[in-house]
C-alpha cells in the first residue's frame, strides 16, 4: 500500500506555466477519479483556484479534457506495464500516469524525457514516499514502447 501525503499546489515563481498546468490537471484528475465529477465542475474549481492564471491554461484544459475522453485507451496502454491493477494505485499516481501517458502519446513535440521528468516532479510533490520511482519506471517502459525511435536515438 502506498503511503500518501497531502500537499496542496503552491504555484510560485520557480514553476513554469506548463508545470503549473500539469499541477492543476493533476488536481482536476484527482477530483474526477475520486468523485466522478463532471468536467465542467472541475474546470470551474480550477479556474477559481489561486495561481491558475499563471498556468498554461490551454495545456491544462487540453490535458484534462483529453485524458478524461481517452482514459480507457490510456489505461489499456498502461496496464501491461504495471505490477498491479490501476485501481490499486493511489489516485495521485494513477492521475500522474494518465498525464504522462497522454503526453507521451499525443504531444510528440514535447521530448519524452521532459514528460517523464515532469511526472516525477509531480509524484515527488503530491504522491507517496517512493511513488516517483514507480512513476519513472512505468513511464520509461511506456516511452520505449510509444517513442522507441526517440528513446533509442537519445541513448546512442
Amino acid at each position: 500500500m502506498t503511503q500518501q501525503k497531502t500537499v496542496h499546489a503552491n504555484p510560485n515563481k520557480h514553476r513554469s506555466p506548463r508545470h503549473r498546468a500539469r499541477e492543476f490537471a493533476l488536481q482536476g484528475l484527482y477530483q474526477w477519479l475520486l468523485n466522478q465529477e463532471d468536467v465542467s465542475i472541475i474546470r470551474a474549481h480550477m479556474r477559481a483556484a489561486h495561481g491558475y492564471d499563471k498556468a498554461d491554461t490551454a495545456h491544462c484544459e487540453a490535458l484534462l479534457s483529453g485524458i478524461i475522453k481517452n482514459a480507457d485507451a490510456l489505461r489499456e496502454g498502461l496496464s501491461p506495464l504495471i505490477d498491479r491493477s490501476l485501481l490499486e494505485l493511489s489516485p495521485i499516481e494513477h492521475a500522474i500516469l494518465l498525464i504522462g501517458a497522454y503526453e507521451l502519446t499525443t504531444h510528440v513535440e514535447i521530448p519524452y524525457r521532459v514528460i517523464i521528468n515532469e511526472a516525477i516532479e509531480l509524484a515527488k510533490s503530491f504522491g507517496g514516499i517512493d511513488g516517483h520511482k514507480y512513476v519513472n519506471g512505468v513511464l520509461d517502459k511506456l516511452a520505449l514502447k510509444v517513442r522507441n525511435v526517440e528513446v533509442v536515438a537519445e541513448k546512442k
